[in-house]
C-alpha cells in the first residue's frame, strides 16, 4: 500500500507503535527543516541544478501526465499523495548518520536496516537469481537486450556485474550482494557520516573491495555507468522532500545516465506499488518521447519493466490486497 511506513526491525520492540516524526526531530531540527527548501552540502546539492528543476517545473505545469499514485491496479481508488517529512531533508540524515557512525565507534552498532533483515536478504537474492535468469535468457526475450555474455558464464560468474547502490547508507546491501557472487560493488550517499559507516561497516565485516562514495544520484559526479543500480529507499525518501514531486522527475533523468544499456534497475519502496512504479516509469519515458527531436528515440523506451518481487506478504486493508514494500526491475534500452 503506497504511504504506509513501519519501524525498523528489532526483537526488543517488534511491537513498538510507529514513531511519528515529532518523536524522531528535536525542536533545532525543526527549526532547520523550517529553512531546508534549499539543501545544499560539499558534495551536492538536490536543489542546485537549475536547469533540471525548470525542466521538471516545466513538464509538471503542462498537465499531460497524471501523478504516479493516481495508478495502481490493485486500487478502486487512488491513494493521497505522500506527504513531506523530516525523512526527506538531508539535514533530518546528517542527525542520524552522526548519532549512528558514533554508535558505532562506542558499541559496534550497525545502525538502522531500512526495511529489515529479511526484505535485504530477500532484495539480494532475488536480484541474483534475476541477474542469473537475464544472463541465460529466461526473462522474456531479453536475450538481445542484455549483451552478448554466454549463458553458462553469466549463470556461475556474477563479478562481470558492475553494481551501484544509490543511497547506499551503512552499505549492509551491497555486503549482502557480495555474499550472492557479486564483486564489483560501489556505493553512494549524500550524507559523509553514511559513506564513513558503511567503509567502517565493510572494513570490520572483511569487505575490503567495496568502493564507497560521497555522490547526491540527483547531481550525480559519477562518469561510470554501471550493469545493475540498485536503490532501497532512496527514491522514498526523495519523494518525502517538500520538493518530491518534482524531485522525483530529476531523479529518473539522473539514474538513467548511472544505468548502462541493457542494465537493470531494481528500485525496493515502502511508498509506492509496483503498479505506482511502473507508471512513473512510463511517465518517465513519454516525458523524454516528448522532448526528443530524434525520431527513432522518439518511438524507443528508456526503461520497461520486467520483473518484481512475489513473495513479500500481503494484507488486506480497506477493501484491496497490498504488501508493504514493493520491489521492481526495470531494463535499460
Amino acid at each position: 500500500m503506497a504511504g504506509i511506513r513501519w519501524p525498523p526491525e528489532d526483537a526488543e520492540i517488534s511491537h513498538a507503535r510507529v514513531p511519528t516524526t515529532a518523536d524522531l526531530i528535536s525542536d533545532d531540527d525543526r527549526s532547520v527543516a523550517a529553512d531546508s527548501w534549499s539543501i545544499k552540502s560539499d558534495y551536492g546539492s538536490t536543489l542546485d541544478d537549475e536547469q533540471r528543476h525548470v525542466d521538471a517545473s516545466d513538464a509538471l505545469s503542462s498537465g499531460t501526465f497524471r501523478a504516479a499514485s493516481d495508478y495502481s491496479s490493485d486500487k478502486e481508488a487512488p491513494d493521497a499523495e505522500v506527504e513531506p517529512s523530516m525523512l526527506g531533508l538531508q539535514s533530518y540524515w546528517d542527525a542520524t548518520y552522526a548519532d549512528e557512525l558514533a554508535n558505532f565507534h562506542e558499541h559496534g552498532h550497525t545502525g538502522e536496516i531500512w526495511f529489515g533483515v529479511e526484505v535485504m536478504d530477500i532484495v539480494a537474492s532475488w536480484t541474483k537469481t534475476l541477474c542469473a535468469d537475464i544472463a541465460q535468457g529466461r526473462v522474456n526475450n531479453l536475450v538481445d537486450d542484455v549483451g552478448s555474455q554466454s549463458a553458462e558464464q553469466g549463470a556461475t560468474d556474477l563479478s562481470g556485474w558492475s553494481v551501484l547502490d544509490v543511497g547506499t547508507g551503512n552499505g549492509l546491501l551491497l555486503q549482502e550482494l557480495a555474499k550472492q557472487g557479486f564483486s564489483d560493488l560501489t556505493g553512494t550517499d549524500y550524507i559523509e557520516g553514511a559513506i564513513d559507516l558503511a567503509r567502517s561497516l565493510a572494513d570490520r565485516d572483511g569487505f575490503t573491495n567495496m568502493n564507497f562514495l560521497v555522490d547526491d544520484v540527483l547531481e550525480t559526479k559519477l562518469e561510470r555507468q554501471f550493469r545493475l543500480v540498485m536503490d532501497k529507499g532512496t527514491l522514498d525518501a526523495i519523494g518525502l522532500h517538500p520538493d518530491g514531486t518534482i524531485k522525483r522527475m530529476m531523479y529518473w533523468d539522473s539514474v538513467s545516465r548511472l544505468v548502462e544499456p541493457g542494465g537493470i534497475l531494481v528500485i525496493t519502496s515502502c511508498n509506492n506499488t509496483k503498479d505506482e512504479l511502473v507508471q512513473e516509469v512510463e511517465n518517465f519515458n513519454q516525458r523524454r518521447r516528448t522532448a526528443s527531436q530524434d525520431q527513432d528515440a522518439c518511438r524507443d523506451v528508456i526503461f520497461r519493466y520486467i520483473s518484481h518481487v512475489r513473495s513479500y506478504p500481503t494484507f488486506m486493508f480497506g477493501g484491496s490486497e497490498g504488501s508493504r514494500v514493493a520491489t521492481v526491475a526495470f531494463l535499460r534500452s
